[in-house]
């Protein structure tokens, strides 16, 4: 049973691209008089499916060698094209992650799309999303990673511009495509060159690779950096970022996915590949300052949001930050923590926001209020999502934080306060959300607001008991820490770090605590007036507008490229095409004045070749 097992785990992915094609006769229109639930319920069947299958195998699994299969997929001479595929408990659960989180955010469609004349378009691209993303989870090779991160980027475009009828969702669909082809190009370049240097792309052969390569300081950089730039986009991270906050214009239940596990492709992939970046201390050091910058930056522009989706997306940005902190310190252990506690959060928060959209038809935080008494299932929903997103105990992130931070004795002075702000700033933002949204007088639009129906309901109650159970499932799989330390140090060895690290649990609650406090004092009690505006104006209105990034891309980015555009498009028109028109023309007026020197005799012509290559001896006898 096993070995039938290891050799069908291909199958998973499948699932999500059979489902996909089962949706076609209905997608386009062939099948009109069954409505497009049919189409929504065949691909549901084939994530439960995958959901079962990977469940069967996650236990078979457990506790096992990794080991690796080859699928070979054409063979001719000597090419041998082949997909390598590690099943372990890690990429297995990784994969029942993904399948999950999938089949939740699908029931969940059920009741959001209702309405949507499009569903069965949408669930035909939700399963192409979950196959892809399953895909990369399984993955043991480098190229065939990158060619599902390539399906991944085609299926965030369709999504993202599903209401295609709207200007602003077109051109949120094509800045994500195009923000994320930019770090594809720079990342295909590393894989070319990691291809030619390796001699394989497969993972476990780069580890072995790696050991013992011996590059060029300048190579090794460079080579580094070009694998980070797909991640950088894909993970949303700065300079890379601004897709995800425009791809929030998608429908909610794909927000779910895109932000719970397809943000999460790209730091699984830098993980696989940290035996390589750890080859060059300057990828390494850049990866711990984008992931600074966008961790503490993306952070505090969630807080000056007043969409409520916006509001999310920048959080999603900071988190995945702090991954690719873990990542460029090495610590990948806690990398694939933090993608795990904050995959479950997120949906939670993005499930109750979504019943909020689905139920009020707004996302203006400034236009919502007093909810808490009319959507319950909702109000529990998002308060255990915000629970798990900040370090307080006992659920989530929480335990994320405190391995870090206790786990490894050498951890850097910085890298705690920049986890203990993340930390407060997070735990203010999802206050304000709070107070804002569920708190307060009700608004027009939430009067009458009604809790949502079952299908959106239901995912929403399994998500808690999933958050609820995050603690045991970790104790289960030997994922937490003793609480026991050394607690006394001699004056000789005594440091403020040393201090802080026995600090983790106090520090982690003080900080998560006082953002609550914060944010309760001035969104729930109303000890500062509304709305909060901050005394320095320019602060705020750099942070309400993402540091003006758009805007400086304007002046650099996009500006270049359109002076370039221009220069080449006068240098087509005027300089190539004068020069080929001139020769057309010389062409043209040539034949035309030398048709009327052809006599037709052939004498004349055994003459003009006689005299030519009389012309053209006495020439060569003049050089020679």
């Amino acid at each position: 049973m096993n070995q039938f097992l290891l050799q069908t785990c291909w199958w998973i992915p499948v699932y999500g691209l059979v489902g996909a094609v089962l949706t076609l006769p209905w997608s386009t229109g062939s099948i009109r008089k069954t409505g497009p639930r049919p189409a929504a319920y065949f691909n549901l069947l084939m994530t439960v499916l995958a959901f079962v299958h990977g469940t069967f195998l996650f236990r078979a699994t457990w506790g096992q060698d990794p080991q690796q299969l080859l699928i070979h997929w054409l063979q001719a001479g000597d090419l041998d094209l082949s997909f390598a595929l590690e099943v372990s408990s890690l990429s297995v659960g990784a994969m029942e992650l993904v399948t999950g989180l999938s089949l939740v955010a699908q029931v969940y469609a059920l009741g959001y799309m209702e309405k949507d004349w499009a569903m069965a378009r949408f669930f035909g691209l939700l399963g192409f999303f979950e196959g892809a993303i399953s895909g990369i989870a399984l993955s043991d090779s480098l190229f065939l990673s990158y060619a599902l991160l390539e399906m991944l980027t085609l299926s965030t475009y369709l999504l993202v511009g599903f209401w295609y009828a709207q200007p602003l969702v077109v051109t949120a669909a094509r800045d994500a495509f195009l923000t994320k082809r930019v770090g594809d190009v720079l990342l295909l370049m590393g894989v070319v060159t990691l291809s030619t240097l390796a001699g394989s792309l497969n993972f476990g052969d780069l580890e072995l690779w790696a050991e013992t390569a011996t590059l060029p300081p300048l190579t090794a950089t460079l080579l580094g950096l070009a694998l980070i730039a797909g991640p950088i986009g894909k993970c949303a991270q700065f300079p890379l970022h601004l897709w995800l906050d425009e791809a929030m214009e998608g429908p909610n239940p794909a927000s779910i996915l895109r932000n719970t596990v397809v943000v999460g492709t790209g730091a699984y992939l830098l993980i696989k590949l940290q035996p390589v970046l750890a080859l060059s201390p300057v990828t390494s050091l850049t990866l711990e300052i984008i992931g600074m910058v966008t961790a503490i930056g993306a952070s505090l522009v969630a807080i000056a949001q007043i969409d409520l989706k916006r509001a999310f997306s920048h959080s999603t940005s900071a988190y995945l930050g702090l991954v690719f902190i873990a990542v460029g310190e090495g610590h990948v252990d806690i990398a694939l923590l933090l993608l795990f506690t904050h995959a479950i959060a997120k949906a939670l928060l993005f499930m109750s926001i979504g019943s909020i959209i689905s139920t009020t038809s707004t996302q203006d935080l400034t236009e919502l209020g007093g909810l808490w008494s009319r959507m319950p299932a909702t109000t529990i929903s998002y308060l255990m999502g915000a629970a798990s997103m900040v370090g307080i105990l006992p659920l989530g992130c929480f335990w994320a934080m405190r391995r870090w931070i206790n786990g490894f004795w050498t951890v850097p002075l910085w890298l705690i306060g920049v986890l203990l702000l993340v930390n407060f700033l997070t735990a203010l933002n999802l206050t304000r959300v709070f107070g804002l949204v569920f708190t307060g007088k009700p608004q027009p639009k939430t009067r009458r607001a009604p809790e949502v129906a079952w299908p959106m309901a239901l995912p929403m109650v399994s998500m808690i008991v999933v958050a609820l159970l995050m603690p045991l499932m970790l104790q289960n799989w030997q994922l937490l820490i003793t609480w026991s330390g050394p607690w006394v140090y001699s004056s000789d060895t005594f440091s403020l770090a040393q201090l802080l690290k026995q600090l983790d649990v106090p520090l982690l609650l003080i900080s998560g605590l006082l953002g609550v406090a914060i944010g309760g004092g001035i969104y729930i009690y109303d000890f500062w007036p509304k709305p909060v505006r901050l005394p320095w104006k320019f602060v705020q209105d750099l942070l309400a507008y993402d540091f003006y990034i758009d805007r400086v891309y304007r002046l650099t980015v996009v500006l270049a490229v359109e002076v370039i555009s221009k220069a080449s498009a006068w240098l087509d028109r005027y300089v190539i095409d004068g020069v080929v028109n001139l020769f057309g023309l010389a062409t043209i007026f040539g034949g035309e004045g030398l048709k009327y020197g052809v006599t037709g005799q052939s004498q004349f012509y055994v003459l003009t070749i006689v005299v030519g290559v009389a012309v053209l001896l006495l020439v060569m006898i003049g050089i020679f």
